[in-house]
């Protein structure tokens, strides 16, 4: 049995943890059932205790495990059983499993069957699914969210309801608008999705000089228009070796299909970055998603089961953003003279199209669909403790995201919520009111801002499962 001081330790932001505000938790409960679930919400709530609820610990700004008032944390890492029928394409998933052990007990199951959620495998399922969830299949199969079906929730006050009963709305909810402002979600039943035997991925490297600036411009007019088989993200990040500095960007690609038919592809589509058949490599699905997780070729899938592999388990600070229209050359140019200054600064570039496009907006609260070219995740990370080294690298992005406010979605500059940003503002007391909270809640779900708080009001009307960017009651 994990002692206290190691399940307070049990994050990916130590960052947050440096904050002054937060307290050490009253206690960590590490349920087993449902019942133990239960009795948590109910004591907490009896003794006037907050509560946060922690999957995998991923939380950008810490929001699962920490907390400015005192409080309990609900830790779900003993409830991760997974069951897979393939006969009807579905799994049940509970909370505390994390995407790599998903997709492990899928593939044992089936070599045809994948699901659309995030890439790095130590990630938890029970946030990464409610607050929407994307990876390299995005294109073709659109959000995890998108792909439940149903679920088990323990409300505020310890009723166990799944889809039937928690009704419609709730359940709408909690694909998309944040499981931790309406309850204790235990399970997820998703729909799994098919992927052939064999698909192909590729890594090509290119300089950021002016040349290839340009390639990264014309990735903009290609990567949401191509078929909805193929993914390809756009890494730009600092280089440095004894030699020298510089800026690179990495092509990172997954196709649903073989190298004979992504060849003819890509040079129709994206001839300008000359990709080969020896720059591409054909292997199965689930050897796909080591290969994006950054585990080296051959290892067993055994590897998906631990945390070894986290590119989070870091000082870091995270914003992100959703681009409309394609953006000048010439921005790309100024943010390459930008990142050599940092160094462990990235620039993700995810594309949407494809099936993102055909999903109206309203039907999850994750409103980011038809006529969003791509997402981007500004991240920066450094490796020295300490105040005066957080507030360099946190005020250098802060200045990164002004820059680039011209050239991004408006009215309002939306933002991811799995890409937590406490920037963007917070519930500054238990009692913040709607109108309030639209200052950052219309960033992450536009129009479906107003039916979120409509939801809690009638689930959670005394604001018992809160946050500093918890939905609040309309």
């Amino acid at each position: 049995m994990p002692m206290y001081s190691s399940l307070v330790s049990s994050q990916h932001n130590p960052r947050c943890s440096n904050s002054t505000a937060s307290k050490r938790p009253v206690g960590i409960v590490t349920p087993e059932n449902e019942a133990e679930i239960r009795a948590t919400i109910l004591c907490s709530r009896e003794q006037g205790l907050q509560v946060r609820i922690r999957s995998g610990g991923h939380d950008y700004e810490g929001l699962s495990y920490l907390c400015k008032t005192p409080f309990i944390i609900i830790d779900m890492r003993n409830l991760r059983s997974i069951t897979i029928d393939i006969k009807h394409e579905t799994a049940w998933v509970q909370s505390g499993a994390t995407l790599g052990e998903l997709y492990y007990h899928i593939a044992k199951k089936s070599q045809t069957h994948g699901f659309p959620a995030g890439i790095c495998p130590s990630v938890g399922v029970g946030g990464h699914f409610s607050g929407g969830g994307f990876g390299a299949m995005v294109r073709k199969y659109g959000l995890a969210a998108d792909h439940i079906i149903d679920a088990y929730l323990i409300d505020a006050k310890g009723r166990l309801v799944d889809r039937e009963t928690m009704g419609e709305d709730l359940f709408w909810a909690i694909r998309g608008g944040g499981g931790a402002s309406f309850g204790v979600i235990v399970s997820w039943k998703i729909k799994l999705v098919r992927v052939p035997p064999k698909v192909t991925v590729f890594n090509v490297h290119r300089s950021m000089d002016r040349q290839n600036t340009e390639i990264v411009h014309r990735w903009q007019h290609v990567a949401h228009k191509v078929q909805n088989e193929l993914f390809i993200r756009v890494i730009i990040q600092y280089i440095h070796d004894d030699k020298n500095t510089s800026v690179q960007a990495l092509f990172n690609s997954l196709f649903l299909g073989e190298v004979k038919d992504l060849i003819p592809l890509m040079d129709k589509s994206f001839p300008e970055l000359g990709l080969e058949p020896e720059d591409c490599t054909e292997m199965s699905w689930i050897e796909s998603v080591l290969y994006f997780a950054g585990f080296t070729s051959g290892e067993p899938l055994e590897v998906l089961l631990g945390n070894e592999t986290d590119p989070y388990v870091s000082y870091f600070k995270a914003k992100s953003d959703f681009v409309t229209k394609t953006i000048p050359k010439h921005v790309f140019e100024r943010i390459r003279k930008k990142f050599l200054q940092q160094k462990l600064v990235f620039l993700i570039m995810d594309p949407y199209g494809g099936r993102m496009s055909e999903i109206p907006e309203s039907r999850i609260p994750f409103p980011h669909r038809e006529g969003n070219l791509y997402n981007i995740q500004y991240l920066v990370k450094w490796e020295v403790n300490g105040v005066w080294a957080s507030k360099e690298h946190i005020h250098w992005l802060r200045a990164l995201y002004r820059y680039m406010e011209p050239y991004v979605s408006k009215h309002p500059r939306s933002a991811y919520l799995n890409y937590r940003d406490l920037d963007l503002g917070t519930n500054l007391h238990a009692n913040t009111t709607y109108s309030e909270a639209r200052k950052w809640g219309e960033k992450y779900f536009k129009g479906n801002f107003k039916r979120l708080a409509q939801v809690k009001r009638s689930v959670d009307p005394y604001n018992f499962f809160r946050n500093e960017q918890s939905i609040p009651l309309y």
